[in-house]
């Protein structure tokens, strides 16, 4: 030991030990979302082809908007905003709908194919719970899908916005009419509350795919559509009701009757805060209802996917 000038070093002398290096967060949710992105690109892909092709046929009906802006003083109000709207305001409509339907496949698919390739055995060997797993499966429909649509959407209506600018100024024409008509920023706001309330009532729906594609050996699409079917068609011979074949169609489309505030006049065009009704649809028993048995759904989902084995 050093005693040099009457002191003593606590330590020998040479190298210290290094200190502890703090492992860093796994974030094992953030994970299982970007291996769903990775193994199924027809999550961006169908939408952005969707997109494209909405934008291509969009932008030649948009050649005849200054004929229709010189013919919009001589109509009435209401027919005259529609037909200069309409194209713009409709756009978004397909691409939305192809999220939706990439979500319904999607979630055939989700815990049924993992089984058919085997990889289930792989995936489970990893520190992931079959919990998160199958969460991060329901949150492709539930947020990554919308959140998708409503980017392709927003710059799917700037663009058009920009082409129908320019093909007004060529014609001499001054599109401030035209942008008070469209009232882009209440369609931001409106477009965002129509994925959010339909991405909600939806849920069952997905969580009863993911619960079919966890329980099914073949065949997932029929498991998950011929027993409602059947239920509906014993009960029709039956009881010669339809309530069961009421009930799904209202699952379907309760939501714009639930969420909106429509009028005759309108013609099924939403481009109005005032047509948004936010305290309807939270206080439908269906919106809560479908929730439970959203949650009902997933949770049978993660036991099935505990004790599945391969196919």
């Amino acid at each position: 030991m050093n005693t040099q000038s009457g002191l003593s070093t606590p330590y020998p002398a040479g190298p210290q030990p290094a200190a502890p290096v703090p492992m860093p967060v796994t974030r094992p949710m953030y994970w299982s979302v970007r291996r769903e992105l990775w193994e199924n690109r027809s999550i961006y892909i169908a939408p952005l082809v969707v997109a494209a092709v909405v934008l291509f046929a969009t932008s030649l009906a948009m050649i005849g908007l200054p004929r229709r802006m010189r013919a919009f003083p001589t109509l009435d109000p209401a027919k005259g905003h529609a037909s200069i709207v309409m194209h713009f305001s409709m756009a978004p409509a397909p691409i939305m709908l192809a999220a939706f339907i990439v979500g319904f496949f999607y979630c055939l698919d989700a815990l049924y194919g993992e089984r058919r390739d085997r990889s289930i055995l792989f995936w489970k060997s990893q520190p992931v719970s079959d919990g998160t797993t199958v969460l991060s499966k329901a949150g492709i429909p539930l947020v990554v899908l919308p959140l998708i649509a409503y980017a392709l959407s927003v710059a799917a209506q700037i663009f058009l916005l920009m082409l129908g600018t320019m093909a007004l100024l060529g014609s001499g024409q001054n599109p401030a009419t035209w942008w008070g008509e469209v009232r882009f920023f209440q369609g931001l706001l409106i477009m965002f509350y129509g994925l959010a309330v339909h991405t909600l009532w939806f849920a069952p729906i997905y969580g009863w795919l993911l619960l079919i594609s966890a329980w099914a050996r073949r065949s997932p699409i029929l498991w998950a559509v011929l027993p409602p079917l059947a239920v509906a068609a014993v009960e029709r011979i039956v009881f010669s009701t339809s309530s069961f074949m009421h009930m799904l169609g209202y699952r379907v489309t309760g939501a714009m009757v639930e969420a909106f505030a429509l009028k005759p006049k309108d013609g099924g065009n939403i481009d109005r805060l005032s047509q948004l009704d936010p305290a309807r649809f939270l206080s439908a028993p269906g919106l809560w209802v479908g929730l439970v048995f959203a949650a009902v759904f997933l949770a049978a989902a993660v036991r099935l996917r505990r004790n599945r084995e391969p196919i």
